[in-house]
């Protein structure tokens, strides 16, 4: 429950101390006193979105803290799941500069507004005029009869569940899609794999058959020059290797008289040795060189076939043809493995989808039990509040074949608030007042069954008097045993309840006007009831009808 809010510079509040009890809190004051003023504070440390521009005093920053008694609400698993530090009595802290930036703490621990707003919503329940409104959408009505039910773990599975059918059918719907489009594709890729495959390419064989198709083009002029080598070196006249061999001979007769004839000599038997070799392997080429037209022929054809595929493919060597060739496998092989893929997917899809069944079989079940204990409660609560012959029907449609995150059930709440009159869509036949003592009368029930610590009625009275408020008042009376109520109202009926009583007023002494607020004492709660009653200047009537208010 919330123990203590502390509001520091925030719209016409320059420093408040609020201390609440634990049971019923009643907070009255003038229209424009700044009642909504303390509760936007508040909703700032539960994680809403501030603006620089509400503050009292631009130099400074706006602090906003709230003390928390959180013992009885089994909240350790949050602060373990989060790396926080668990306090029984936690401290949720609000800090925004005057330039806009903020930050926010629990426990002193630096938090984001999502983390904030999350402890937040598992403390308070904000129920205003406005709130009336979610009544009537189809996922608030769910939440009240789930609550009922007590379902929360088989609703956590189901969901859970969902949420991976959801995937599952995403991707196999994404896989079956490429699957198709690469099916379409099949043809096209086998040929040209075909094509590839068939033409048995070895890598580096253009380069090879390249140079010996220019042998073969050119056959008889390099044997006509080798012939006339080996004449120049070995046969002529004037040989070269017998020309060397002589100049050897000459030299050796005379290296007797200087040793470097020697050295030459040495060199010029190197000469002769190097160019025997070179005679002996260029006669070797030569009688291998033949002139073959039938193999420069296939040559020729088998290098248009590698020259046809690079064009085609717009690469410019065999090692490329190979890399596509290597491709085109791969995106066949997947076509294969992709059928498989699909498969065990579709066997996943359909045994996830048998889960959610069953799962949402057991939900649907569930909230057809609790229907008629919703009706029946509710219709008890709404006569507590003057609504006698009020009816609230629950139409449950079963849409097995059409399951979402919340089962198999669209849920739609008809109400009536008179006699013979047939229960309608709420938005038709209910009236603000009668919608915000159904609002109450469900909230009353369904607090029973959560452990939400606090619950704050922001003016919900609007609409009722006399008699029906001071039911009204008993209601949230009755509520404040459970948890802990506080309530922003105009109505005397209401204000006169056993409780805390606030009073929020305007301080117009200073420069500056400055909203207030004070815990009544007993004599001043009857005059804040008696000008609830009558005005300003209350008269003896009013105070004694004040004091009657407070004594029943």
């Amino acid at each position: 429950m919330l123990q203590r809010l502390s509001i520091s510079n925030y719209a016409l509040i320059d420093q408040l101390n609020i201390s609440f009890s634990k049971e019923l809190n009643i907070i009255t004051g003038e229209t424009g006193a700044g009642k909504s003023i303390i509760l936007g504070a508040l909703s700032l440390i539960l994680g809403q979105r501030a603006e620089s521009k509400y503050f009292y005093n631009q130099d400074k920053k706006c602090v906003i803290e709230g003390i928390f008694a959180i013992q009885d609400y089994h909240l350790q698993q949050f602060f373990v799941d989060n790396d926080l530090d668990y306090e029984a009595d936690t401290v949720l802290r609000r800090e925004i500069s005057a330039d806009g930036k903020t930050r926010a703490f629990i426990n002193d621990t630096p938090v984001n507004l999502a983390l904030l707003k999350n402890l937040g919503e598992q403390l308070i329940d904000i129920h205003s005029q406005h709130a009336t409104l979610a009544i009537n959408t189809e996922d608030f009505q769910l939440l009240v009869l789930d609550t009922l039910a007590e379902h929360d773990e088989i609703l956590a599975n189901y969901r859970q569940s969902y949420q991976q059918h959801k995937l599952v059918s995403k991707k196999l719907q994404e896989l079956t899609s490429n699957f198709e489009r690469a099916k379409a594709e099949q043809d096209y890729l086998q040929f040209q794999f075909d094509e590839l495959e068939a033409a048995d390419l070895l890598d580096g064989e253009q380069e090879k058959l390249e140079q010996e198709l220019k042998m073969l083009e050119h056959a008889e002029e390099i044997k006509r020059s080798l012939v006339s080598i080996n004449y120049l070196l070995s046969e002529s006249e004037q040989a070269a290797i017998q020309q060397v061999k002589e100049s050897n001979t000459l030299l050796q007769g005379i290296e007797k008289y200087n040793p470097e004839f020697s050295i030459i000599s040495e060199r010029l038997k190197s000469v002769l040795i190097e160019l025997k070799d070179i005679n002996a392997e260029l006669e070797s080429i030569g009688q291998h060189i033949l002139i073959d037209e039938n193999r420069a022929t296939a040559i020729a054809e088998r290098l248009d076939t590698i020259y046809s595929l690079q064009k085609k493919h717009r690469v410019n060597n065999t090692s490329e043809l190979l890399e596509i060739r290597e491709r085109f496998a791969q995106q066949l092989n997947q076509l294969l493995s992709g059928e498989e893929e699909i498969e065990e997917l579709k066997k996943q899809e359909s045994k996830l989808q048998a889960d959610l069944l069953k799962l949402a079989g057991i939900i649907s079940a569930n909230r057809t039990k609790h229907i008629p204990e919703l009706e029946k409660q509710v219709q008890l609560s709404l006569a507590e509040v003057g609504m006698p012959n009020a009816q609230l029907k629950v139409n449950q449609e079963i849409t097995i074949e059409s399951l979402n995150e919340s089962g198999a059930d669209r849920i739609q709440f008809l109400f009536s608030a008179n006699k013979g009159q047939l229960p309608q869509a709420m938005n038709k036949v209910a009236s603000g007042g009668e919608l915000s003592r159904l609002m109450l009368s469900i909230k009353s029930l369904i607090a029973k069954q959560t452990a939400l610590p606090t619950i704050i009625f922001d003016e919900i009275d609007t609409g009722i008097s006399g008699e029906v408020a001071l039911k009204v008042g008993n209601n949230m009376q009755h509520l404040a045993k459970n948890m802990q109520v506080i309530t922003i109202t105009h109505l005397p009926q209401i204000a006169s309840k056993m409780g805390t009583h606030f009073r929020v007023f305007k301080d117009e002494s200073g420069p500056q006007t400055l909203t207030k607020i004070s815990e009544l004492t007993s004599n001043e709660r009857v005059l804040e009831i008696a000008k609830m009653l009558s005005g300003e200047n209350p008269g003896e009537f009013a105070l004694q009808n004040a004091k009657e208010l407070l004594a029943n």
